[in-house]
């Protein structure tokens, strides 16, 4: 399964899954990304739109756009510092196909992932408030409801995770945030991390190793999945076939 570059949203489209580029319903997120578009006009200044396909099985779910990244870009972790770590593992661990050249038309491809953000428009100083996360919430529901192949949910921090967890209706308490934890949700397989970001990973909250080292839970886990489906496919094969 392959994803192509995101589908930038265009004024009078919005969906369950997808706001409208002028999307007015955080007026505080309005103004600021309005400020932007008189003070950077060829920048992509709106809802960053989810990137990689519906089909996939892994969703990874991070913060907000950032400034000059994917609210500059319009493509999620496009643009600033987290992309490279993010999309340099994601071809490590066979989720990417392609080189990453830090903008949208790189030609990279996901495999079998998608990326979307808590938050769709970029917040001041990169804080969203409560509001706000809970008004973008609707499209994350969207999302989460217009994959029929999801398995996976990789949380990328707490603030995330807390809104993945509204999200498929669970209590907080039942599944808590920690780096490597991980939390059977209904049908979904939720796996947390630390967020990428220059923040975490120059003072060293969040190493290259740990990053890995939940990426290589999500790929056993998906591996495992796909290994159970085929061979209960056989078996019932052979079932019928000693049955007929």
């Amino acid at each position: 399964m392959s994803g192509a570059a995101a589908e930038a949203p265009r004024s009078g489209t919005a969906s369950a899954a997808k706001p409208d580029r002028d999307c007015p319903l955080c007026p505080r997120l309005k103004a600021f990304r309005e400020g932007l578009r008189q003070k950077e006009p060829t920048w992509f200044n709106a809802p960053v739109p989810c990137f990689g396909p519906r089909t996939a099985r892994l969703l990874i779910v991070g913060l907000a756009p950032g400034l000059q990244g994917a609210n500059r870009t319009g493509r999620p972790f496009t643009g600033d510092h987290a992309g490279v770590l993010l999309y340099d593992t994601l071809g490590r661990f066979g989720f990417a196909r392609g080189n990453y050249g830090a903008h949208p038309d790189d030609g990279l491809e996901l495999v079998d992932a998608r990326i979307t953000n808590a938050v769709r428009c970029v917040p001041p100083e990169n804080k969203p408030i409560g509001s706000e996360i809970a008004t973008c919430r609707g499209f994350l529901k969207g999302v989460i409801a217009e994959m029929p192949n999801l398995a996976a949910i990789l949380v990328l921090g707490r603030i995330a995770h807390d809104s993945v967890i509204a999200a498929l209706g669970e209590r907080p308490k039942a599944a808590l945030f920690g780096h490597g934890a991980s939390h059977q949700i209904g049908k979904i397989q939720l796996f947390c991390s630390y967020h990428c970001s220059r923040y975490n990973t120059n003072t060293g909250v969040l190493t290259r190793d740990m990053f890995h080292a939940v990426f290589c839970q999500v790929r056993s886990y998906l591996d495992a999945r796909s290994h159970a489906i085929t061979l209960g496919r056989s078996c019932r094969a052979e079932t019928r076939g000693r049955t007929s």
